[in-house]
């Protein structure tokens, strides 16, 4: 860039069908075969193809991973559907600099963000559009679609942030999200 000049940004936002565009955004896709140890019921993961998308993730990473001061920002999409009765989610994390906060905001759909401190207490607050989601310091966070339609949910996080992925793997979260008479009940493990 050169001094005075004015130029188009990297990305768009496609607000009409809730994407990030431009050579720049990452994609990635998780399939149920990719994530189906994080559902309890794993008789009902057998019936369900294991090709089936359970969510997607774009990302622009506008400065390089570790870079302090730097942010980015992304998308995630959490398609309809439940293994059993436990709502499809994402895999969930804490964050390796544990100290990074990040913001959360429904765009498209409804669902929950499940959230955990590190002494396992675990509660949820409703995701639809134009809600505003602060997940503050030491708190591990998932995301679970309850409706019929994708659950799209905007994020941006510190780019030095990182993600810790590993203890929820081997820990899981304290409780999980369930279908109970047509409504989202946390039950605890």
């Amino acid at each position: 860039m050169t001094h005075l000049e004015i130029v188009k940004s990297p990305v768009d936002l496609g607000l009409t069908k809730f994407s990030l565009l431009g050579a720049p955004v990452q994609f990635q896709q998780r399939f149920l075969e990719d994530i189906c140890t994080i559902f309890r019921d794993q008789e009902a993961v057998k019936v369900i193809p294991p090709q089936t998308t359970v969510y997607e993730v774009q990302s622009w990473f506008p400065v390089s991973e570790g870079t302090s001061g730097g942010l980015f920002f992304g998308t995630s999409t959490i398609m309809p559907g439940k293994v059993g009765t436990e709502y499809f989610m994402t895999k969930g994390h804490f964050h390796a600099q544990s100290d990074r906060a990040e913001f959360y905001w429904g765009v498209q759909g409804k669902g929950v963000l499940i959230l955990m401190d590190r002494n396992r207490k675990t509660w949820g607050e409703e995701i639809y559009p134009g809600s505003l989601h602060y997940i503050g310091s030491n708190i591990a966070h998932r995301l679970a679609n309850t409706g019929n339609e994708n659950l799209v949910v905007g994020a941006c996080w510190p780019s030095d942030a990182g993600h810790d992925y590993d203890e929820i793997a081997v820990n899981g979260f304290s409780a999980r999200l369930f279908e109970i008479e047509g409504e989202p009940v946390l039950i605890a493990e």
